[in-house]
């Protein structure tokens, strides 16, 4: 799992292998809210916590620029520990760890927190990584210019706990068991495990459907690298476009409950603001020839991660990531630029670009108009925007139109009507997914060393 990078070696350092080797013992006695409810267990948990804490004093001289945050996680697991083993509380440790003040390319950090890990465990188990930053310098040219983005933390694994061993390729603060709920300021995203699975899955997906690939695109499946930080320009605009635009809500979706399909547009109209302007800047003579480079590899990620990956990935039940991936390929077939013919999938890709660039505009008129709108006119408004694209479920009440629904029951009530599958696979899809679904599940756990 290790990378041949400056701080490769601690994956195999005997205080790395402890802290690791503890961490996990500790969950197998931990409950979901990351306590450690059985007294039996409070002697075998202390002494675990004790070798995790001994690990971090013995690492924190690799990681100077987190000297306060490794100093403060100590201190915030003895009080954990002296408090009796209750629900974790690691605020202070927080609050001191600060990756976004230091995106230096190959700069290390180790990373200990009791957290859930997105798409991995739903419990807040003490989980470690050990990442590196990744921060090219075409990146930090336009983090500087027209895309700030000052939350964004691009990384690579090094080395992980259990909860890593996953599909998830997020490390958010929001995570993170703490006694109030701060204000966040970072996000990180494992780009290494992006690209990594993109490239495998994308390799098999071409040759399953017969697509002739161009030749940059062959080039970005051949090198981990490349793609890697094809996918830091892509969700450093990404991440930046959540709070940018007439949003008619809060593009986090926290602590509301509505239709899944308000997330699909809400992720895609992000997704497609960064192909948009990766167009511009692959247009733009006055860019770094870098940027421009993997401003077009970025158009080649979207749509192949959207329609090869994310249309056929996890359950069906409001995926809404999956219903985004689908959403997009019906566009780009009912718009004639993406063809399945003889059982052959064929891309017209000079015509590409203004197609997807118009979806995105439909997205955009659909949240400016929604401002003006109650929330329920926008939700239909919103379910006309699909449906017009996506066949929904023969059975879906949505589908039979306003006078069908609940319109003057609790929204609850009327959200309650969407199906978990309201928009099926298509023929197509139904296919592809028994073609990749083996190659798709071998993703999980992958990092940038195993595709190296």
């Amino acid at each position: 799992m290790a990378s041949e990078t400056k701080y490769a070696a601690l994956a195999t350092n005997p205080a790395w292998l402890a802290l690791k080797q503890a961490a996990t013992t500790l969950q197998e006695i931990q409950a979901k809210d990351g306590s450690v409810p059985n007294p039996e267990d409070h002697a075998g948990a202390r002494e675990l916590i004790g070798a995790i804490t001994e690990s971090i004093d013995a690492l924190a001289p690799h990681f100077p620029h987190d000297a306060n945050y490794l100093r403060l996680a100590v201190t915030d697991f003895t009080k954990w520990a002296d408090a009796g083993l209750g629900v974790p509380d690691f605020l202070d440790s927080l609050l001191a760890f600060n990756p976004q003040e230091h995106r230096v390319d190959g700069l290390g950090h180790l990373v200990v927190f009791p957290m859930y890990t997105q798409n991995g465990s739903t419990s807040r188990f003490v989980e470690a990584v050990l990442v590196e930053v990744i921060w090219p310098e075409f990146i930090g040219e336009l983090e500087a210019g027209n895309y700030s983005n000052k939350l964004f933390v691009p990384l690579r694994f090094i080395d992980f706990t259990p909860g890593y061993d996953s599909n998830s390729a997020v490390l958010f603060p929001e995570s993170v068991a703490v006694r109030e709920t701060p204000s966040f300021t970072w996000g990180a995203i494992f780009q290494d495990r992006e690209a990594a699975r993109f490239r495998r899955v994308v390799r098999e997906a071409a040759q399953v459907t017969r697509l002739d690939l161009p030749a940059d695109a062959v080039e970005l499946l051949d090198s981990q690298a490349l793609t890697q930080e094809t996918f830091v320009m892509w969700d450093l605009i990404h991440d930046r476009t959540h709070m940018r635009g007439d949003l008619p809500f809060d593009p986090f979706m926290i602590k509301q409950r509505m239709p899944f399909f308000l997330y699909s547009l809400e992720e895609l109209r992000c997704d497609l603001t960064a192909y948009r302007e990766s167009v511009a800047v692959e247009r733009d003579e006055t860019a770094s020839p870098e940027a421009r480079q993997h401003a077009k590899l970025v158009q080649y990620a979207v749509i192949f991660d959207r329609i090869f990956r994310f249309a056929i990935t996890g359950t069906r039940v409001r995926n809404y990531d999956g219903l985004g991936g689908q959403l997009l390929f019906a566009w780009l077939h009912q718009h004639h630029v993406l063809h399945w013919t003889d059982t052959k999938l064929t891309i017209d890709w000079a015509e590409i670009p203004d197609v997807v660039i118009a979806l995105g505009h439909e997205i955009e008129e659909l949240y400016w108009r929604s401002i003006d709108r109650p929330k329920l006119a926008h939700w239909l408004a919103a379910y006309g925007l699909v449906s017009g694209t996506l066949t929904p479920n023969p059975a879906s009440i949505w589908a039979k139109g306003p006078d069908a629904l609940p319109l003057t029951a609790p929204l609850r009530e009327v959200t309650d009507q969407v199906m978990d599958d309201e928009f099926p696979l298509s023929m197509f899809y139904e296919a592809l997914s028994k073609k990749m679904r083996g190659v798709i599940e071998s993703t999980s756990g992958i990092t940038g060393a195993s595709e190296a």
